[in-house]
Parts: structure tokens; C-alpha cells; sequence
């Protein structure tokens, strides 16, 4: 919690969109100073700092500036950078705050009948800063921006793979209907979107040239493919002969425009992989040079590489922004709300999911890891696994990611190496 003299304290809320950046200046007890729109550039943003100044020399009573704004995609990095480091607004102690638009949103509805408009906006946001309602850590610069734009645009890359192979399934099923349906020992490749597979889908037009093949011309085939790769060859021939067979039949004219497409879809699949190993090599090479004790801490731990490590490192900054586990949890948004009235205790409590999204991707790939090589962490998935019929895997992921978020709190606060000891400590003790 932020600690000022509420009386002497300029609250200015900005309205950001990618042009022009709407500004609200109050003090305590609502006097409006600044309410004025200002480009969102560098001479709009120096305009604003005058006006600021100007307002403080006219009313000297105000000593500090509280500057909230809410984030914005990257509309926001900006002007929250240049309000963090304005030379002429040093001697004001500026605070800048990013704030999550939820928290401003659903303060605004205690406002009732308020409309929607940039100055209306401006004034909720300067408001929710007068009001005592902020509980985040200021702006912290960009020392960290390099590489959580690496580290963010990774999850890009993931996400757009991802769509690519959900895309892909559409077309494979119309080519190869039983390959899809195959799972475990039936199915004939270990990755379905994996090289030897690709070649399989891409190279013979339709399954029924897998089923006229030879068996010793399609075992020459998988073993070219997979580099003799494959453990059982004979045994993986007669698999996709028999997935072959028992697939649908098309019309031999619909073969070739599949092809087509499927082909362009592997190929996608194969540049993301290229470009995500790209950016591995480049967050391993920027983190290196912002906070080396945290990536080395964090990478100590069983499963925990220099991507994971990044990806977390980026998201968090430095430890000290947060008093306890349960707030970077919560940062993370991995909460679940309660759902309780009188006698009431509902079974059902969805995760809130109100926080940055990727630091809680990063925690919940590292914990996936952690679980398949840290025995205490496998032990706890696989309880919170059978606990439930549905959703398994996701539920036992989340909860073992919240886990997982205590051991670094800890580690990070006390800069310490993972020594296989739990962790889940509580800031009195680190203190």
C-alpha cells in the first residue's frame, strides 16, 4: 500500500488510447485542476508535464504527483515511462501506476447512471487513486520491457502453433479420418505433427496408396523418414496400414486441394518451431544481462530452463514489488473466489484469472515440468488429479502451479538456490 499524505497529493488519471491521451487532475477532495486532451507522443506528453508543474506552483499545498493510468496494450508503456522519469517532476516524487482495467471498471459502476466518455474515464481512474483503492507497486520502468517483449512474443508463436494444429486436425480427418481417432499403442507416430508423419500425410495422396503399398516399400519409407527412428518399424507399418484401411473414402478429386493445404499447414507448424527457437536463443541472451541471481535461482530448480526462467523473471521484475506469495498469486491470477452464503459453501470456485495472463502461462508451463521431475510436486498433482471426474489435468495444473508460486516467492525473496526443500513460507518467516 502506497504511503502519502492523502491532502498534499495531485491524483491524475489518464485515459489512454493510441492517439491522444485524456487527463484528469484532482486533489482530495475533487477540485478538478487539469481536464484536457494531449497527444500521445513526446510533445504531448511534455505538454502534460508543464500543465502538471503548473498546477503544483498555483496550489502549493500539493506536493506529490499520483499518476494512474490504465494498461493498454503497448499504449500505455509510453507515457507511464516518461511520467516514471520526467526530470522537471522529480522534485513531486511522481508514483506512476498501471492499473488493471477490471479494477477500474467495476469501480466505476458504483457510480450510478455515469456515462461512457474519455473525460468521464479520466475522472473514474483519478478517482480510484484518491480513493485509496490502488494496491499495486509503481511503474517500474522498462527495465524489464526488452525482455518481456521476447519473452510475450514467444507465447505468441505458441499460440499461433497451436491454432495452426487445431486448423490442421480439420483436414487430416478429412484425408485420414482413423489416424486422428488412434491414441496410445495404436497410434502409429509418437508426434502426429512430427517429420515422419508430415511425410506419411504430404507424400502418398490418399490412404488407399498406403493400403496398395508393399509392406517392405512402406517400411523403407518410414525408416528413410524417421532416420530409423522408430523403435518397432514393422509394427508401426502395420498400424497406418490398418488406420488406412479403415478410413473413410473420398472423392479422388478432393485428394490433391487437401494435400495442398495440409502441406502449407506443416510447413507453418515447422517455421513457428524455427522462429520459437530463435527467440529461445535471444531470451537467454537478454536475461543474462538484467538479473542474473534470479534466473540462476530460478533455473536451480528441477525442470526450470532459461525460457522458463525468462518468462517468469520478465513478468515479475524484481521480487521485493511483492509482500507475499499470495500477492503474486494474485498478480498471476491464480485465485479462486469463494462462492459461500449462510449455510451455503459452494463446491464450485472458478479461478479468477484477473492478472497477467503471462506470467501465469510461464508458472503453469514451469510447474508442468517441475511435476514430471520433482517427486513432492508429482505427488501433489497427481492427488489434486483423482480428486475430481472432469477436467483433471487443468485443475490439478492450476493448483499445482499456485504450489509452485509459493517455492518462488520464496526462493527469489531470500536469494537462495533450490535445495529440493518445500518452501511454502509466509513472508513473517522470510522476514
Amino acid at each position: 500500500m502506497l504511503k502519502i499524505n492523502p491532502l498534499s497529493t495531485l491524483y491524475v488519471g489518464i485515459d489512454v488510447s493510441s492517439k491522444s491521451n485524456y487527463v484528469c487532475a484532482l486533489d482530495f477532495y475533487k477540485n478538478k485542476y487539469i481536464k484536457s486532451s494531449f497527444a500521445n507522443n513526446q510533445p504531448g506528453a511534455e505538454e502534460l508535464a508543464r500543465k502538471i508543474l503548473e498546477c503544483l506552483k498555483e496550489h502549493p499545498d500539493l506536493n506529490t504527483i499520483v499518476a494512474a493510468l490504465e494498461s493498454t496494450s503497448v499504449y500505455s508503456i509510453h507515457i507511464a515511462n516518461f511520467l516514471s522519469s520526467c526530470e522537471e517532476l522529480m522534485h513531486f516524487r511522481p508514483y506512476v501506476f498501471v492499473l488493471n482495467p477490471k479494477c477500474t471498471a467495476n469501480y466505476k459502476k458504483s457510480y450510478i447512471g455515469l456515462g461512457k466518455s474519455d473525460p468521464i474515464d479520466a475522472f473514474v481512474i483519478a478517482d480510484y487513486a484518491r480513493a485509496g483503492n490502488i494496491e499495486t507497486e509503481p511503474w517500474r520502468g522498462s527495465q524489464f520491457l526488452a525482455l518481456k517483449r521476447l519473452t510475450r512474443h514467444r507465447l505468441h508463436l505458441v499460440e499461433c502453433m497451436t491454432r495452426e494444429k487445431t486448423y490442421l486436425v480439420s483436414n487430416l480427418y478429412l484425408k485420414f479420418s482413423e489416424l486422428q481417432m488412434l491414441e496410445g499403442d495404436d497410434q502409429p507416430f509418437c508426434d502426429i505433427y512430427g517429420a515422419t508423419s508430415s511425410s506419411v500425410l504430404t507424400e502418398y495422396l490418399s490412404p488407399e496408396e498406403i493400403v496398395d503399398s508393399s509392406e517392405e516399400d512402406l517400411i523403407s519409407f518410414l525408416a528413410e523418414k524417421s532416420r530409423n527412428r522408430i523403435k518397432d518399424i514393422s509394427k508401426a507399418a502395420e498400424l497406418l496400414r490398418k488406420a488406412a484401411r479403415d478410413s473413410y473414402r473420398l472423392d479422388k478429386a478432393l485428394y490433391e486441394p487437401l494435400n495442398v493445404s495440409i502441406a502449407s499447414s506443416f510447413n507453418c507448424i515447422e517455421t513457428f518451431k524455427k522462429e520459437i527457437r530463435l527467440i529461445d536463443t535471444a531470451i537467454e541472451r537478454e536475461i543474462k544481462g538484467l538479473n542474473p541471481n534470479a534466473f540462476i535461482i530460478l533455473q536451480s530448480i528441477d525442470g526450470i530452463g532459461p525460457v522458463l526462467a525468462g518468462g517468469i523473471v520478465a513478468e515479475i521484475g524484481d521480487i521485493s514489488a511483492f509482500h507475499s506469495s499470495d500477492a503474486l498469486a494474485k498478480y498471476a491470477g491464480l485465485m479462486w473466489k469463494s462462492n459461500q452464503s449462510g449455510d451455503f459453501d459452494g463446491e464450485d470456485t472458478p479461478m479468477s484469472k484477473a492478472g497477467n495472463r503471462y506470467l501465469r502461462y510461464y508458472l503453469g508451463e514451469a510447474a508442468n515440468s517441475l511435476r514430471k521431475h520433482n517427486v513432492e510436486y508429482g505427488t501433489y498433482y497427481r492427488k489434486k488429479y483423482s480428486e475430481v471426474p472432469k477436467h483433471q489435468h487443468k485443475r490439478a495444473l492450476a493448483l499445482t502451479s499456485r504450489k509452485f508460486v509459493r517455492l518462488v516467492y520464496g526462493l527469489l525473496a531470500r536469494n537462495q538456490l533450490y535445495s529440493g526443500v518445500s518452501l511454502d513460507t509466509s513472508i513473517k518467516e522470510i522476514k
